[in-house]
């Protein structure tokens, strides 16, 4: 080795699902929505005014938090915006867990938080999810110097109820509870509503998945102003900028276009209530998910072999090679004929598997 490479921080990095390249690609790997975002965001898009690139985009990304403020029913000073959620989340790591205690956060969860806590010289402990993946509260009312969990969680797609998010928030008001709702507008209620009872409460959402904005990077936070403010704080010192122009605009037009907004989601709901009777009926069981994935395991054939079989025909689902995961495949919900085509492939797949 030398001298330098001494010096050099080593990590294991968050390891993303597949972005395979081609025309003929069933693409049901990375939960990405299958429908376009709103008209108003293409209709932006064309309209945008190029000058205005040449210059700087707000550091304050103002429209687009008084645009995400209205819509939630909040103040402006109760919203953080950040490049994706994994920015917004990774945020939160600098500015809030900073006890020398170890934040909590489940064993069966987002991948991410165990790379950003190392990254950052977080200690960490994960409570176990039970043997139905469930996350149960209690395990969290031990000392601890932050809490962090999905919901629904991810990959298992679960959603807790607003009264076990609140038991859990309840039991840990001396530090930070971040309750990351990537997948919230698939199924369930926003922990939003308990930001006004909880000051150390924040709640992160993302135009990625229900938004279908995942190629602009675009997540927020809501909470106490103060949160918001030491999250602003932080960003500051690191990069002002991080919101580019084409961000700032398109996710103003994606916020308000309810009606559309809504239909998208009804598409994917019914998509993915559909698919579970499909899965059902080939011999798979999952958890009963509330995402906009779908996180299931066959009774005979190993999650690994169909899921290579898959690759073989160019359907890519997400499988994880990881104790208690690895009987699992995470199959985002696609539109009707991804889905379609996908059971068509494993009816014939497994009729044939001795």
């Amino acid at each position: 080795m030398k001298s330098w490479e001494a010096n050099i921080r080593k990590v294991i990095p968050y390891v993303p699902g597949d972005q395979p390249k081609g025309d003929r690609i069933i693409k049901l790997n990375t939960n990405e929505n299958p429908y376009p975002p709103a008209p108003g965001v293409l209709r932006a898009l064309r309209e945008l005014d190029c000058d205005r690139l040449r210059k700087y985009p707000d550091p304050e990304a103002s429209e687009l938090v008084h645009a995400l403020a209205k819509h939630y029913g909040v103040d402006d000073n109760q919203v953080f915006v950040g490049v994706g959620s994994d920015d917004v989340i990774a945020m939160c790591f600098l500015t809030f867990f900073n006890s020398g205690k170890p934040i909590l956060f489940p064993d069966i969860s987002y991948s991410f938080y165990k790379v950003w806590a190392e990254l950052f010289g977080i200690s960490y402990e994960t409570p176990a999810l039970d043997e139905a993946f469930v996350i149960h509260p209690e395990d969290y009312y031990r000392e601890n110097g932050g809490v962090i969990f999905p919901n629904p969680n991810a990959p298992t797609g679960l959603l807790m109820s607003l009264e076990a998010v609140e038991d859990i928030i309840c039991h840990n008001q001396d530090v930070v509870v971040i309750v990351d709702e990537a997948y919230i507008d698939f199924g369930g209620n926003s922990a939003l509503e308990l930001v006004s009872r909880y000051e150390n409460l924040l709640v992160v959402q993302t135009f990625s998945k229900s938004r279908s904005m995942a190629g602009m990077r675009i997540g927020f936070a809501m909470g106490n102003p103060y949160l918001i403010q030491a999250l602003n704080h932080v960003k500051h010192s690191y990069n002002s900028y991080t919101m580019n122009l084409p961000a700032l605009v398109l996710g103003v037009e994606a916020v308000q276009d309810d009606t559309y907004f809504n239909a998208m989601i009804q598409k994917v709901v019914d998509t993915r209530e559909w698919a579970k009777v499909q899965l059902r009926s080939l011999g798979f069981s999952f958890p009963d998910s509330q995402a906009n994935f779908i996180f299931a395991s066959h009774k005979r054939v190993p999650a690994v072999e169909i899921f290579e079989a898959l690759r073989g025909q160019q359907i890519y689902v997400r499988y994880f090679n990881q104790p208690r995961l690895d009987n699992y495949l995470r199959i985002t919900v696609g539109t009707r004929q991804e889905m379609e085509a996908l059971f068509s492939f494993l009816g014939r797949f497994l009729a044939n598997v001795r």
